[in-house]
């Protein structure tokens, strides 16, 4: 085959017309996702105007090839901040306890199946539903989640 049969003929190129130009970054009524920034170019992370661990050690060659010593990490280390004493939560003293809460009962509920059993046309206008029992301990977490509470009980 000779440079006349035409070996870059034969592929695909397109046309002026055919070429689009690049849209750049996308303004914010184009995309799906608004994160409170009107333009798109103000977006981004600008660095401290500070010098980096420029009194740390290692920043040299020669500290670098020498190593840093047990003693010297040991002082770069913060100590762990000590917990507070008192969180205001929770019902015992000293504890780190859930809070009591009345709306949590002891019994567990059953499935919970409303007055048109999923199947029928609902004639209920509030959402109200039927404890039917616990279904062969099949529940889903959510299901189980679900506790009995006495309404007279409860304050508010």
């Amino acid at each position: 085959m000779t440079s006349a049969d035409g070996w870059g003929d034969d592929v695909y190129q397109p046309d002026p017309s055919e070429i689009q130009e690049d849209s750049g970054v996308l303004d914010v009524e184009d995309t799906l996702d608004f994160d409170g920034v009107a333009d798109p170019l103000d977006r981004g992370w600008s660095p401290p105007e500070r010098p980096l661990a420029v009194n740390h050690f290692g920043v040299t060659a020669a500290e670098a090839k020498a190593g840093e010593t047990l003693d010297q990490r040991l002082a770069e280390e913060l100590p762990d901040p000590a917990p507070p004493d008192d969180d205001g939560i929770g019902d015992c003293a000293g504890t780190d306890g859930e809070p009591l809460d009345d709306e949590v009962g002891d019994a567990r509920s059953g499935r919970l199946v409303a007055p048109d059993e999923g199947a029928h046309e609902d004639d209920e206008a509030a959402l109200v539903a039927t404890d039917v029992g616990i279904d062969g301990a099949a529940a889903s977490a959510e299901e189980a989640a679900v506790h009995v509470i006495d309404e007279d009980s409860v304050s508010g």
